[in-house]
């Protein structure tokens, strides 16, 4: 029999109580006696599993209810109602054990110490996790060398720009080696370089470690070179789950087909192409068009066999654009 799933969800869901007044002196001195709330919800039913090993995306526009998931699964919130496994355990019950296997790493939060240096951080990390010092030494060196943040080491954490406190974050998060890791924006800030890197170390880390992840990010790029299948959530509800090829091929049902015809070959006659689909454009013997899923090869063998032809490319929408439309419904994508 096959492990358990590492991450579990059932049925979550998560309200936060608001007060709410109306404008005016008025009423501004009734909610001095009288206070009113409303229920606002953050996260409803979300149901999922992320299996060991597995890099999943957990994708949603700003205040789809990423981040409240990804607290309530580390065990900083408690949920309204449902039921969370993460490793086996409750997470909002904050064992030790599970606690010293997962992390999670917050782009647009700090978690290392704000006016100590760099090194200080991972010191009191290694206490906390009572890291053996010749693994921790190891380990530190390792991520140090990986992520270029040698020269970090003696600034304070106030000093660094965010590109370099974020590399300083991801390597004193995965210090104790964790099984299962939430990460939530963990490029935000770099350059295009340090994205690259940062990618390929999780990458890496995934395949050594066996490790689980679960990644939101606003860098398509990231999702692409890293996830294989996506969690959309949006408004706080669960919106698709499962591959990427199978959300674009369930929401777009046309492909790019891009022709470069030979230099000595006449040029394109659009009238002719638009026969097989839509132009999009024509860049001198380099062709773009807009075609039917269901009729990609057919199309693609029609102008081969019409015509001297150099390359022939077939390309799905770009996943921002098929995520955006998920995003844009607002309904279930449909299976």
């Amino acid at each position: 029999m096959g492990r358990a799933a590492d991450v579990d969800v059932r049925g979550l869901t998560r309200s936060f109580k608001v007060p709410v007044r109306e404008a005016g002196l008025r009423a501004a001195a009734r909610a001095l006696v009288r206070r009113e709330y409303t229920d606002v919800p953050a996260v409803r039913d979300v149901a999922f599993a992320v299996e060991p090993g597995e890099i999943v995306g957990f994708l949603g526009p700003n205040g789809a209810g990423k981040t409240t998931t990804l607290k309530m699964l580390t065990g900083l919130l408690h949920p309204t109602s449902g039921e969370a496994r993460v490793l086996g355990h409750v997470p909002w019950r904050r064992e030790p054990d599970l606690l010293s296997r997962i992390t999670l790493v917050m782009g647009n939060r700090n978690q290392l110490q704000w006016d100590l240096p760099v090194v200080d951080s991972f010191e009191i990390h290694r206490a906390i996790y009572r890291l053996p010092a010749a693994e921790y030494r190891r380990t530190r060196d390792a991520l140090v060398e990986l992520l270029d943040i040698g020269d970090l080491l003696t600034k304070p954490v106030r000093n660094l720009s965010l590109g370099e406190r974020m590399k300083a974050e991801v390597a004193g998060a995965l210090l104790h080696l964790p099984r299962v890791l939430f990460l939530d924006e963990p490029t935000i800030g770099l350059d295009v370089t340090m994205q690259k890197r940062i990618r390929a170390f999780l990458a890496e880390y995934n395949a050594r470690n066996g490790a689980t992840v679960l990644l939101t990010s606003h860098y398509m790029a990231d999702v692409e070179a890293l996830c294989s299948r996506v969690v959309l959530l949006s408004a706080g509800r669960l919106l698709f789950d499962g591959g990427l090829r199978a959300l674009a091929t369930r929401l777009r049902s046309d492909q790019t087909l891009t022709v470069t015809f030979a230099d000595d070959a006449p040029p394109p006659d659009a009238a002719a192409l638009a026969a097989h689909g839509e132009v999009v454009a024509i860049d001198g013997a380099r062709v773009v068009l807009r075609v039917e899923r269901s009729r990609t090869s057919q199309v693609a063998a029609a102008i081969l066999a019409g015509g001297v032809v150099t390359d022939v490319t077939i390309e799905d929408p770009p996943i921002e654009d098929v995520i955006e439309q998920a995003f844009a419904g607002g309904a279930e994508v449909p299976a």
